[in-house]
């Protein structure tokens, strides 16, 4: 049974301050990588390749996570272009027009500058597609450690079974494990459950 995790991940500065972080390119937090760490896969369960983000969030939590296994960098893997809202939290953003429409919206009105979540979801199914072939057909497990963004995307348009987008949300260092055994038949995957995921050590 080929399968993947399907990883967020762990905590930049921007993220424990609730800012908007999409094309940004921060370093994790002293928080993120102690999260990371706790975290980290036994030996024997490490995958052979660990698809990640180009940003370095991720494969910073990549290298943490999955010690030893191959990175391989994906740019359609990267975060949500926030446009005008991008590294501010709700406080900087409160009262703007434009931002309490956004929000009023779940997340779907229009935004000039700012990446829609169709088309977040495009280039991350161009990019997942052959990713899932490859590892079907080889009955290979693998992980990628990507955005909360790409993550609920690619699961609402792709997990069975289905829910509503924001149900796919996860904590940083979360995912889903991901059963590809019908891929590419029906181009959709199972999700056999949450990953588990142990607090940061103190």
């Amino acid at each position: 049974m080929p399968r993947l995790e399907l990883v967020r991940h762990a905590m930049t500065q921007g993220n424990l301050e609730g800012r908007w972080i999409g094309t940004t390119d921060q370093p994790l937090a002293l928080e993120g990588i102690a999260l990371a760490r706790a975290n980290v896969r036994p030996t024997k369960t490490v995958p052979r390749r660990v698809w990640t983000s180009p940003l370095g969030r991720c494969r910073e939590t990549a290298a943490l996570l999955y010690p030893g296994a191959e990175l391989v960098p994906v740019p359609a893997f990267r975060e949500t272009a926030f446009g005008p809202f991008e590294n501010k939290n709700h406080r900087e953003l409160e009262g703007d027009p434009l931002y309490e429409e956004w929000i009023k919206s779940g997340g779907t009105a229009p935004v000039p500058g700012m990446e829609s979540r169709e088309e977040v979801l495009l280039r991350a199914l161009a990019a997942f597609r052959p990713i899932a072939g490859e590892l079907s057909a080889l009955g290979e497990d693998g992980a990628a450690v990507v955005h909360g963004g790409v993550i609920m995307a690619l699961c609402a348009a792709l997990a069975m079974p289905e829910q509503d987008y924001y149900q796919w949300r996860v904590p940083c260092c979360g995912g889903w494990l991901l059963d590809l055994t019908n891929w590419p038949e029906t181009e959709r995957f199972t999700v056999l459950g949450a990953l588990p995921r142990k607090e940061e050590r103190r």
